[in-house]
């Protein structure tokens, strides 16, 4: 089976997992552990990952908080936030002003690891604003401006879209928050490793990440905290030893976060990402020219992440459309998170059909890709689709 299903986790590069072993079998101390050379070890390559990580993002160390993947990152942004007060961001007419954590914005393409924790804030008495997103499931930066209120202390808005790839203006929504001295938190989970994130250019007060998404291990992510200006104060999600400037306790996986700073080594690299790109094209191009009734979900090739394409196939029954595809990994646009798949949230936000939802499939490519994997999947999406409409 050919995996093109690299949104949802990537395969491990051997230079990650050649980094990784030593980790697991000799070097297998606590990084907490002060009191002899295997915990001092296991310290110096937490640390030592942390600047790997750093210098991909182009900010302090310290601003690193590991954790288990973005799901927890996000969630400590935004409860973290909601639990305990912080000061407002430096700005104009808003300076001196306390950001009261009543109230929160973000929109309906997000993921779920911030929609559900919307959910829950709204439950617990927070004025939640759930934004609309256009057909290509673009934030527009105006309706962030008019939604914030003066009770605003923060806004969440992903840097790329999980499903179609979509690309929001973050530096122009986090001018407007800046202006406002509201608080900006980014999910950049699918964006790291696709598209340059620079936390100089793109200054955003809480980022999201998961090393599985660009070739590091599973269960290991991040959340950076930016530093400069006011602090910002967040409570910790439990308790229990203080780890990670007190913002994550627990005992930290070496291993994993040793990984998570060698693929952040690998990652960012403009020939791979043009790589991607091409084959993406190469994909797209193939499959139109074979078949009618083909819709791209999402913007113009040219304008989403690299690795990205989401299409939907009118005339086929989307359930029979992924049970016939037998020889690649895909996913479809049904959220199967549940008992119950339902259309994705992000196509009915877009305003796609629930039939043309269903009947979508999302190829996501990666640095493993090739171009004869590539014409092996247009083969079999032809074959499937064909079958169906006979």
């Amino acid at each position: 089976m050919i995996y093109l299903d690299n949104h949802a986790t990537t395969r491990v590069a051997p230079e990650v997992l050649t980094a990784m072993l030593p980790y697991f079998t000799e070097e297998y101390g606590n990084a907490a552990s002060v009191n002899h050379a295997y915990g001092w070890r296991a310290a110096e390559a937490v640390e030592r990952a942390r600047e790997q990580i750093a210098r991909l993002l182009n900010c302090p160390a310290e601003w690193i908080v590991f954790t288990s993947g973005a799901t927890e990152a996000n969630n400590l942004a935004i409860k973290g936030l909601r639990r305990k007060g912080t000061p407002a961001r430096p700005s104009g007419e808003g300076t001196g002003r306390s950001a009261l954590p009543t109230s929160f914005v973000t929109n309906a393409a997000e993921h779920p690891s911030v929609l559900d924790v919307a959910k829950r804030l709204k439950r617990q008495g927070v004025a939640v604003t759930i934004l609309p997103v256009d057909r290509n499931a673009l934030v527009d930066p105006q309706q962030v401006a008019d939604a914030i209120q003066p009770e605003t202390a923060l806004v969440s808005v992903m840097l790329a879209n999980n499903e179609v790839g979509t690309i929001n203006p973050v530096a122009e929504i986090d001018r407007i928050c800046r202006e406002r001295g509201v608080l900006l938190h980014c999910d950049a989970v699918q964006a790291v490793g696709k598209i340059p994130v620079d936390l100089q250019q793109l200054p955003v007060d809480l980022l999201s990440l998961s090393a599985h998404k660009f070739h590091g291990p599973k269960g290991v992510g991040a959340l950076v905290v930016r530093r400069s200006g006011p602090r910002i104060q967040l409570e910790p999600l439990f308790d229990g030893g203080g780890h990670e400037q007190h913002l994550r306790s627990g005992t930290l996986p070496v291993p994993l976060i040793v990984g998570f700073g060698a693929a952040c080594e690998l990652a960012n690299d403009a020939i791979v990402s043009l790589q991607m790109a091409a084959l993406r094209d190469s994909l797209w191009q193939g499959l139109q020219s074979e078949l009618e009734g083909l819709s791209l979900n999402g913007p113009p090739l040219a304008e989403r992440l690299p690795n990205n394409l989401n299409f939907s196939i009118a005339g086929v029954d989307g359930e029979a459309l992924m049970s016939s595809l037998k020889e690649i990994a895909v996913s479809s646009g049904s959220a199967c998170s549940t008992a119950e798949p339902e259309p994705s949230h992000v196509l009915r936000a877009m305003g796609v059909s629930d039939s043309l939802s269903r009947a979508s499939l999302r190829f996501g490519l990666s640095r493993f890709t090739t171009k004869a994997e590539i014409d092996a999947a247009v083969a079999e999406v032809m074959r499937a689709v064909r079958k169906l409409r006979a």
